[in-house]
């Protein structure tokens, strides 16, 4: 079966409002389309998490994210086309793109595209952007495996994605695009 026969049914669960688990880089994670309200919100309740902190978003390439990039000067497209894909997320300035709950309390919106086979893969079928956080309730330790995924949320996700994570000992490194600054290493 291929890979994309297998994300069918992700697929269908992102496209009516769920959210889904799915392997990354360092760890498991949630996944929902990060224009849905109700997707957002859910995806908030499950985790537990302030909506003011907004939310990354993941691509399979670049040009995924043009929606989002496209006011932003050519200049400032160097430093992210030399990271991406790759464990790397940028604060870029929001063009007014991004729903208030990705964008949380912030003037810029978390964007990074992997390198991660399933990540990259579900992107790609889904045709976009996905939302992609942690799988864990606020202020506890990430899932690191499908049996965690159950035993933490249940039947609160839609669809469990199988397949390996990405072997990074931590998740992305977040850096201010602007600035440069690291905000989280």
């Amino acid at each position: 079966m291929s890979l994309a026969t297998d994300l069918t049914p992700a697929i269908s669960a992102l496209r009516v409002g769920g959210v889904i688990a799915c392997p990354t880089e360092a760890v498991w994670g949630l996944s929902c389309d990060p224009g849905n309200d109700e997707a957002l919100a859910h995806l908030m309740r499950m985790k537990e998490r302030d909506p003011a902190k907004g939310l990354i978003l993941v691509a399979a390439s670049i040009q995924q994210f043009q929606p989002w990039l496209s006011q932003l000067p050519l200049t400032m497209h160097a430093p992210l086309a030399a990271s991406w894909p790759g464990p790397n997320t940028w604060l870029v300035p929001d063009s007014g793109r991004s729903h208030g709950l990705v964008r949380g309390a912030h003037t810029r919106v978390a964007l990074r595209v992997t390198d991660h086979p399933v990540m990259k893969a579900l992107c790609e079928a889904f045709g976009g952007p996905l939302v992609s956080t942690s799988a864990n309730r606020s202020g506890e330790p990430p899932a690191m495996s499908a049996a965690e995924i159950t035993s933490i949320f249940g039947a609160e996700v839609a669809h469990l994605v199988q397949g390996e994570l990405g072997g990074n000992a931590k998740p992305s490194t977040i850096r201010d695009l602007a600035t440069g600054k690291i905000m989280r290493s």
